[in-house]
């Protein structure tokens, strides 16, 4: 009964140290720990198995203590030489390659990659850490990268996916950049210089806290042990490089030092800085890789990685690393190596020819200048540089296309900015001259709410304008695509972007008529700030001078009324179209849909915006908030959405007389002003009549609605005719 007995305490013990041992995140540590205190108690039982009672107990419960302590206190560490079978916790479109590369971002655009440790590891204010890892960053243009990547430390509680790819790195996004309450220690490897972060260059080493905005920061190289001199490395240069990063909590000093792969770990590191990481690093965190693709394709290899806790990080073994894919052309093949003396006259005279067509073509498809265009030289883009940008102007960069172009993402080659250019048809030399003066002049416009027009390029046949590349895309796929719902304060703070317009119509050199304001034209930048674009329809003339009668243009929903009638667009005619942008930004539905049930007077088969709007007006001041979009719920300021919507309404008001200026509007908007109360009768502008044809002449209507009487715009002398 005694050694059962016997038996059975020790088998109870070896279970409960076994649990606490395998609980250790490194499998090598929790192995020799089992193995000696599997020996440790057995050696204690058998010498209790003649001892009191109590004794034995008192033993038993020590050697636990002893056991749980040498698990706290054994330090944690690993080591891949490839991934094949790591266990990776992967998010977004990382990857593990059947060769064992582990592959953060691939061919797609602006997309998320997280690689991390397969369990959490335990962090103490006295821990300090060391790790080293080999990567290659391989781009489809050379020595061109539009995005890095970063190690991290982030704790268990941090949701990764509302971060942002490209400039974001995948760890942060423009609302929590820079909030402590992140407590997420990186080390970036950058490949764009980014001004709103600050960064030094294109091609640098950045130690961050809690923020892209780095804490301290040096160009990518090494300093060579044998000289001390400093070597440049290029991040984005497809080879192989090895990173080292240590921090010693007792100094609070993090350095990292960065060399070619197999070359050893320089003496002097890279850059040293002085961070206490215990106030950052949260007790229990993941340990990982971090980025997000952009618009040039690159993809970021990991070949190898070890960490520690208190200790130095395991040596990684470069003849165990897997190899990166081949990059560049094929060896050339036996077959035709001996076939290429024979084919050397036959290619000769090929490449003759070839080269004859392609002088042929060349001339054909050769820029077009004129003499008059020396005037307008630092504003021209030379074709081949826009070729070069958007990659032959190829279908995955295409942005967009609507009836006057389609846009193409890219990358200026030598300054590498990120541009946006739109491809407009012109066949017509009869007025090219002046569309190109104005369009050099609206470049000279200026204002945070405005994209800025970069210049222009001609070919036979078509324009080419560029503008400063926005990452969010246009507003209206925010308001009418599936995805996450903009909330209320971003739709306030766009629409009070309007102050670009009010600069367009009153505070620059001349008055500038945008002619198609709409939510396809208002584009988001990195901050999700509004900023109206397109100006390919923009007419400039002189304060206080007539506007010239044109074609009219634009789009259905936002066309004032008088412009069918008088072909004149004024700054009147934007501030219509500014009307049915406010109700589309407000309420979430476009100026004019297609529907199948009758709008709120049961006399059309389309929904009309403004319509709409005024039928819940009617009802009560207090009713004309239930037009908000749905989406929003409850999430809304009512005394706000109150006075957008009836800002929006007395802009789309029939009469141009009747309608604020863009300054009044703004003054509406910011609260300096009273916004007037909307007359006693009701309107509708009803926009599929305003453009049906009458006697083959466009002829506008609207309909006045009031509790006792229906009249139409000829009956008050607003028709027209």
């Amino acid at each position: 009964m005694a050694g059962s007995l016997q038996t059975t305490v020790t088998q109870a013990k070896l279970n409960f140290m076994q649990h606490q041992v395998l609980s250790t995140p490194n499998p090598c540590v929790a192995c020799d720990l089992r193995t000696s205190a599997a020996v440790k108690v057995e050696v204690t039982t058998r010498q209790a198995c003649s001892a009191r009672a109590p004794c034995f107990l008192l033993a038993s419960l020590l050697l636990l203590l002893l056991a749980q302590l040498l698990v706290a206190v054994a330090g944690v560490e690993f080591a891949y030489e490839g991934f094949p079978a790591a266990g990776l916790a992967l998010d977004g479109i990382a990857s593990v390659t059947p060769d064992g590369l582990l592959l953060l971002t691939n061919d797609t655009d602006l997309n998320l990659a997280h690689a991390f440790h397969p369990a959490p590891l335990r962090f103490h204010r006295t821990s300090s850490s060391s790790t080293t890892f080999v990567f290659a960053i391989v781009s489809e243009l050379a020595d061109l990268s539009t995005s890095g990547f970063a190690f991290l430390v982030a704790p268990t509680s941090r949701d990764l996916s509302s971060a942002m790819a490209a400039q974001y790195l995948g760890l942060f996004n423009g609302s929590d950049n820079g909030d402590a309450r992140n407590r997420v220690f990186a080390v970036e490897l950058d490949t764009v210089r980014n001004p709103e972060f600050a960064d030094m260059n294109d091609n640098h080493v950045g130690v961050d806290v809690n923020s892209l905005n780095s804490s301290a920061a040096a160009m990518a190289g090494y300093y060579d042990d044998a000289t001390g001199a400093f070597r440049n490395l290029s991040l984005a240069s497809r080879e192989p490089m090895q990173v080292w990063v240590d921090y010693d909590a007792a100094a609070t000093e993090i350095t990292v030092a960065l060399a070619p792969a197999r070359s050893p770990w320089p003496r002097r590191p890279l850059l040293t800085t002085r961070i206490d990481l215990s106030m950052v690093v949260a007790d229990t965190a993941h340990v990982g890789f971090s980025s997000g693709s952009s618009i040039v394709l690159c993809k970021h290899y990991v070949l190898g990685w070890s960490f520690s806790l208190d200790g130095p990080a395991p040596a990684l073994d470069h003849a165990k690393l897997p190899t990166l894919p081949r990059i560049g052309p094929k060896p050339q093949s036996k077959t035709l190596a001996v076939a290429l003396p024979i084919v050397t006259t036959a290619a000769v005279l090929a490449a003759v020819g070839v080269g004859l067509l392609l002088l042929r073509r060349r001339l054909r498809y050769a820029e077009l200048r004129e003499d008059w265009e020396v005037e307008f030289g630092p504003h021209r883009f030379a074709f081949k540089n826009l070729y070069y940008a958007t990659a032959g102007f190829k279908d995955k960069r295409l942005l967009g296309t609507g009836g006057f172009g389609s846009v193409y993402r890219g990358v200026l080659p030598g300054s590498r900015t990120e541009v946006a250019v739109k491809r407009v048809s012109h066949e017509s030399r009869q007025g090219l001259r002046e569309f190109i003066a104005e369009v050099v002049s609206i470049g000279r416009l200026r204002h945070r709410n405005l994209v800025q027009l970069l210049g222009y390029c001609r070919r036979r046949g078509e324009l080419l304008l560029v503008y400063d590349y926005m990452p969010h895309s246009s507003l209206d796929k925010h308001l009418h695509w599936h995805g996450p719902a903009l909330d209320w304060a971003q739709r306030l703070r766009i629409i009070r972007g309007a102050s670009g317009l009010l600069y367009m119509h009153e505070d620059w050199e001349q008055v500038v008529i945008h002619r198609d304001i709409k939510a396809s034209n208002v584009l988001l930048d990195g901050e999700m700030n509004g900023r109206l674009g397109d100006f390919g329809l923009a007419r400039l003339y002189d304060h206080g001078a007539d506007p010239q009668t044109t074609h009219v243009v634009g789009t259905m929903g936002y066309l004032a009324p008088e412009l069918v009638r008088t072909g004149k667009a004024t700054t009147l005619s934007d501030v219509f179209a500014f009307g049915a942008f406010l109700l589309e930004v407000a309420c979430g539905r476009r100026p004019i849909e297609e529907e199948e049930e009758e709008d709120v007077y049961g006399d059309d088969d389309r929904f009309v915006l403004a319509d709409w709007v005024l039928g819940h007006w009617r009802n009560g001041a207090i009713t004309i908030t239930r037009a908000v979009d749905a989406k929003l719920g409850t999430g809304y300021d009512a005394a706000e959405a109150d006075t957008v919507l009836r800002l929006g309404l007395t802009c789309l008001h029939p009469s141009p007389a009747a309608r604020p200026s863009m300054k009044q509007v703004m003054q509406y908007l910011d609260g300096s002003a009273t916004l007037p109360k909307l007359p006693p009768t009701y309107v509708t502008v009803n926009m599929l009549a305003a453009m049906e044809t009458h006697q083959g002449v466009l002829g506008t209507w609207a309909v006045w609605r009031s509790a006792s009487s229906v009249a139409t715009m000829s009956d008050i002398g607003l028709s027209g005719r």
